[in-house]
């Protein structure tokens, strides 16, 4: 999910149903609006970005098993009818990442999703073209801070990147796991120096349920999240949730009416189901999206989601 001025656009996470597998446009209370389609079917899209010019960018870049010979990106250009896949390659192995930022230039770079409290940092080495495969090039690594906070997974939890954002001014940037966010202060544009040389500012993010999505409120004054919905016990309601950016100590809570409008809108089910999200206003983006999850060790520890697929 990322915030738009306006309202918001969100993807599924890897949807399985035709129906889901699209870019969807709500307004300030949250409507859809409309919905733009994958001209071919995405692997497993993980997160979302927003340039400067409007330009919405889809990070197509999970790989549960570490076997994609190629990841990518969709490139919406604003007022395009569909957007456009552009494919990369790792130099090195495969790798699973849920986490897309743009730098100064509008690059997109890829965060790896980790697993041990280090991530790593590629970006195309030339222009992408849709037309050819692109390789990346890795560009640094980030150590996560150490943290206590309680979360369904642990301490493996701490230790992994599911999702992104940049403030809307571009001075700050915001990488999530599923226990915390990390701001990172980005006063020259350097986003890459900015993750790898920079003190983070860590905002606990306790307890969500399965936390893959981040984005930054439009004033840039609040960090926004939402899990998904799997394994949640039948008819929960996704609520997204507020929290003060840059604050060292955040306690979560859910947005009222009073608070936000346009976002409580998002726990509510809808009248009839025209939008294609299965009868709810679901914008779960950046892992915010509807999945199957086995909390097996085995698939905890090699930090699968299966049933994308």
């Amino acid at each position: 999910m990322v915030a738009s001025d306006d309202g918001y656009v969100v993807i599924n996470d890897g949807a399985d149903d035709e129906a889901r597998r699209r870019i969807f446009f709500l307004d300030q209370r949250c409507a859809v609006v409309r919905t733009v389609s994958f001209p071919s079917r995405p692997r497993d899209t993980e997160d979302l970005a927003i340039g400067r010019d409007g330009t919405i960018w889809v990070a197509d870049i999970g790989d549960n098993d570490r076997s994609r010979p190629t990841v990518g990106v969709w490139r919406l250009a604003p007022g395009a009818k569909q957007p456009v896949l552009h494919r990369m390659t790792y130099p090195d192995r495969p790798h699973d990442a849920e986490a897309l930022l743009l730098d100064a230039s509008g690059r997109p770079l890829i965060i790896t999703k980790g697993g041990s409290g280090t991530v790593f940092l590629y970006a195309p080495t030339t222009a992408l073209r849709a037309d050819a495969t692109t390789p990346l090039t890795a560009l640094g690594q980030v150590t996560l801070p150490t943290t206590t906070t309680s979360n369904p997974f642990s301490f493996l939890g701490r230790g992994v990147i599911t999702g992104a954002a940049s403030a809307p001014d571009g001075r700050r940037v915001a990488l999530r796991s599923y226990a915390d966010a990390f701001e990172y202060d980005v006063p020259d544009g350097d986003v890459v120096r900015a993750l790898t040389t920079g003190t983070a500012r860590v905002t606990p993010l306790p307890d969500e349920p399965q936390g893959e999505s981040i984005t930054y409120s439009r004033d840039g004054r609040s960090l926004l999240t939402v899990s998904e919905s799997a394994g949640q016990p039948s008819g929960t309601r996704s609520t997204i949730l507020r929290y003060p950016a840059t604050a060292t100590t955040a306690t979560a809570a859910p947005l009222t009416e009073s608070a936000a409008p346009a976002l409580s809108t998002l726990a509510r089910p809808i009248a009839e189901d025209t939008t294609g999200l299965g009868g709810w206003t679901w914008p779960l983006a950046a892992g915010a999206g509807v999945l199957l999850v086995l909390l097996g060790l085995a698939g905890v520890l090699r930090w699968r989601h299966t049933a994308r697929r």
